[in-house]
């Protein structure tokens, strides 16, 4: 068994050195980092190993059993190098949004994988981008409204500690020298008695103020309407939508013109229906099926996620809850439980968020836990002699476990925790164990 270990190890290690080099021949070129060391998993025969097929599995059952998150979002975890973890996360973002997504790394040597997934279909999600070896910052523009995958998972038997944090921005620059209080009408507001919706944003200004291009690409039109009064189209390099620019008092761009990010496309007004309003922009995004909501797009303000407040030192170790608790969908009191956990129930703590851990039961399931109710197994919930038929404890709180410790009759244990019909004892060698309570 030494022998066979030793050996996966060095075949391991083979695969590592490999995958630090740079180059590689073209059969990885269009693949990940992460399909890049898989296929040298594969090469080498480790996949048929328990290790090596655990280790592709977990990359597959992590997108199935995604955890809930809203952005923007941060956490602090650990992944062991004793175990074969992969982490998931699913959220929601919107079109015309720019999703950062950051890692930071201890060791900065150590190769930990992150994959943005689209998840149009639940049973077949779309790999849409992917951190570099070095972890650079995944930047993505959001071009369909929907769900999003993101998935974390190290090389085997490497130990990290990773810091993941995720913000959303526009992916438009706004198009005028005025700012977010500025905004003074937003999408969906009545209009003509509720007649009908607004289809932009409305953003007041200084009379002939600048209206700048919010990306580089052409102007498409130049015209004058009823509504609009004196307008600009522009048709974004590469984009599926048009930018529409109204109530100018002057055109400045022409027809056909092509314009860079920046560029003064008119100037501030109140032209068309805006005659007896104040001086404003219109600004509208529309697409083949009609007007979208601008705002997603040229919002500026960038939120932040908040301050990790549960301790990080308590990362990778096994803590116990301290009453009746819930473990949640999210990182809220508020969300929906998963499951209700009894006081002593043992869980180990995988990541920090906010005032919350990501915490995992004894049974594989996973969730978020408000950090206030854990507290250490150091102190034993109770003491007491092991009778006869009680000599076993297992590795796991299943009968059908392996066997960890033969426990002597009159031998002193500690309880330490509980989950269902099991108890987590330590001897009095301060090996622990899972007996039947």
């Amino acid at each position: 068994m030494q022998l066979r270990f030793l050996l996966f190890i060095a075949l391991l290690t083979s695969i590592t050195i490999i995958s630090c080099k740079s180059g590689t021949v073209n059969l990885f070129k269009a693949a990940s980092p992460h399909e890049q060391y898989r296929r040298k998993l594969e090469t080498a025969g480790l996949d048929k190993t328990a290790m090596g097929s655990a280790w592709i599995a977990a990359s597959s059952n992590s997108l199935q059993k995604a955890l809930n998150i809203n952005i923007p979002y941060r956490e602090t975890g650990y992944f062991d190098a004793g175990k074969v973890p992969a982490a998931a996360y699913r959220f929601s973002a919107t079109k015309g949004q720019k999703i950062t997504i950051d890692l930071i790394k201890k060791p900065t040597t150590t190769a930990l994988y992150l994959d943005l997934w689209e998840l149009n279909d639940v049973n077949n999600p779309k790999r849409i981008a992917s951190a570099d070896t070095l972890n650079h910052p995944i930047q993505y523009e959001i071009d369909a409204t929907g769900n999003y995958l993101i998935r974390l998972q190290p090389e085997l038997l490497q130990s990290v500690e990773y810091t993941l944090e995720i913000t959303s921005g526009p992916s438009l620059a706004f198009p005028t020298q005025s700012k977010t209080k500025s905004i003074g009408s937003y999408w969906g507001d009545g209009r003509d008695n509720n007649a009908r919706k607004h289809e932009g944003v409305d953003i007041f200004g200084s009379f002939r103020s600048p209206v700048v291009a919010s990306a580089g690409g052409t102007v498409t039109r130049v015209n004058e309407n009823n509504l609009g009064g004196k307008v600009v189209w522009l048709k974004p390099s590469g984009k599926d939508y048009t930018l529409y620019y109204a109530h100018l008092d002057e055109q400045i761009a022409v027809e056909g013109q092509e314009v860079k990010l920046g560029d003064t496309v008119g100037l501030m007004g109140n032209t068309g229906n805006a005659r007896t309003t104040p001086t404003h922009l219109h600004f509208g995004i529309y697409t083949f099926g009609g007007a979208i909501n601008p705002l997603p797009f040229i919002d500026p303000v960038t939120k932040t996620p908040g301050n990790i407040n549960a301790s990080v030192s308590n990362l990778n170790k096994t803590l116990r809850t301290t009453g009746k608790v819930n473990l949640y969908s999210l990182p809220q009191n508020k969300s929906t439980p998963i499951a209700n956990l009894t006081a002593g129930t043992i869980v180990n703590i995988n990541s920090a968020t906010g005032n919350f851990y990501k915490a995992e039961l004894p049974d594989g399931i996973i969730g978020f836990i408000n950090s206030s109710e854990l507290t250490q197994t150091s102190k034993p919930l109770q003491k007491f002699k092991i009778k006869a038929a009680r000599q076993k404890a297992f590795d796991q709180p299943d009968s059908l476990a392996a066997v960890k410790l033969n426990l002597r009759t009159g031998e002193t244990v500690e309880v330490l925790g509980n989950f269902n019909n099991y108890q987590l004892i330590s001897n009095e060698t301060a090996q622990v164990g899972w007996i039947v309570k």
